[in-house]
């Protein structure tokens, strides 16, 4: 049986992965056209590269599809229930860094931090009606994060368009979203509050705890992981 790598099938997570296993030696390549989404793998005997979007691959590792699987460690926090009871973290792999943060418009003078915002969104629903909306990808890990901060008076909007279009679009009032430079959320006159980090995310490889782990398949583990343990000397 062979072990099932699941990388990003496109863009740059899929480039910088395979820079990555390459600097450690272990070669992975698309075979076939840009449509067809097979691959290969050298450098190390009995792993098949499985390719797929970023977005999936936290549910191929929970239903143990794959042995392996290289994504944000956003997105296994945000789509997997109690995501370390269904994968492990293997190794962060210092590249794909964003941070998934609370921003509200530039010209909430009175709002810096999360229990401003709580206030806030009080006093919106006092004088609009219904609750203050918040658009985002990501609702398990906003969700979690405004429940531990204490704020309840909110709702959250489905975005998985421009996130940060959508308070200039009057869909929300806030958003919480993914940025690495802040720069296009200056653009659309927003602002990350003072304590509005959610998550610190990073492309991450993980291991699934629901996949079948044969012989075969643990030693072939054992060889990657000292491959990659040696490509960091």
């Amino acid at each position: 049986m062979t072990l099932k790598l699941g990388v990003p099938s496109k863009g740059r997570l899929m480039d910088k992965t395979f820079d990555w296993f390459g600097r450690r030696g272990i070669g992975l390549e698309r075979t076939g056209s840009e449509r067809e989404y097979a691959g290969a793998v050298s450098g190390i005997d009995g792993v098949e590269l499985v390719l797929l979007s970023a977005g999936e691959i936290p549910r191929e590792l929970a239903a143990g599809r794959i042995h392996l699987g290289v994504t944000g460690s956003d997105l296994v926090r945000d789509k997997l229930a109690v995501w370390d009871d269904q994968v492990i973290e293997v190794d962060p792999m210092g590249f794909g860094f964003a941070d998934l943060v609370l921003a509200v418009p530039s010209c909430w003078v009175d709002v810096d931090c999360v229990s401003d915002l709580d206030a806030a969104a009080a006093a919106f629903r006092k004088v609009h009606g219904f609750r203050l909306r918040i658009a985002t990808k990501y609702h398990r890990l906003v969700r979690e994060f405004l429940r531990r901060e204490g704020v309840a008076d909110y709702q959250l909007v489905d975005s998985q368009g421009a996130t940060e279009g959508t308070v200039k679009n009057l869909t929300a009032e806030a958003i919480a979203d993914i940025t690495s430079t802040g720069e296009t959320l200056r653009a659309n006159h927003l602002r990350v509050l003072s304590d509005g980090l959610i998550h610190k995310s990073q492309a991450t490889l993980f291991k699934s705890r629901a996949a079948c782990w044969t012989p075969e398949t643990r030693a072939t583990l054992n060889t990657l992981t000292h491959i990659i343990d040696a490509g960091r000397d």
